[in-house]
């Protein structure tokens, strides 16, 4: 008895869709960006995950993760940013040496999708905060006791990394 091998093509429910870069159906790569400035950290309210976030994305197919955080933070925020970490010195052709990320974790999209997030703290260097209203709700800089405040309220290990990124910028400002 011969077999039967049937392909679906998916196609995406939108065109900002088609543009999102998957390497793969269960996973993807993304990058967070935790912007402190003055003891305050930046946060959006997302309107498809209903969520108060950092700024970040995914990491376009054509994009180091560097790269993908100072695109996503300017895409979001209207600002330019200043990634904080150690790049080692190990730049010589061939290899490019990158700002090591302060976290990295793994997240749960959805029952069959999870993303590697390479989670950054940055200090603003110019610009005016604005809102990307086709993604946000709002943008607005947060004081720790302001993250008690959001509603909905942030989830445990998102305002972990909040209170972390201000400790650590403050303690080095």
């Amino acid at each position: 008895m011969g077999r039967w091998v049937v392909f679906t093509i998916i196609e995406p429910a939108s065109s900002s869709e088609s543009t999102m870069p998957h390497i793969h159906e269960k996973i993807d790569f993304t990058v967070a960006i935790f912007v402190v400035q003055a003891g305050k950290l930046l946060l959006i309210h997302h309107r498809k995950l209903d969520k108060w976030l950092p700024l970040g994305g995914h990491i376009e197919l054509d994009e180091d993760p560097e790269a993908a955080a100072l695109r996503e933070a300017k895409e979001e925020s209207g600002l330019e940013v200043e990634l904080i970490g150690e790049r080692p010195p190990t730049t010589f052709p061939g290899t490019r040496a990158l700002i090591t990320p302060r976290f990295l974790d793994i997240h749960r999209i959805s029952e069959t999708h999870e993303h590697i997030g390479m989670l950054y703290w940055a200090r603003v260097q110019s610009g005016d905060v604005t809102v990307a209203v086709k993604e946000h709700y709002d943008i607005r800089w947060c004081t720790p006791m302001d993250l008690e405040k959001l509603v909905p309220p942030m989830g445990p290990s998102v305002k972990w990394y909040c209170l972390k990124a201000i400790e650590e910028i403050m303690d080095h400002e």
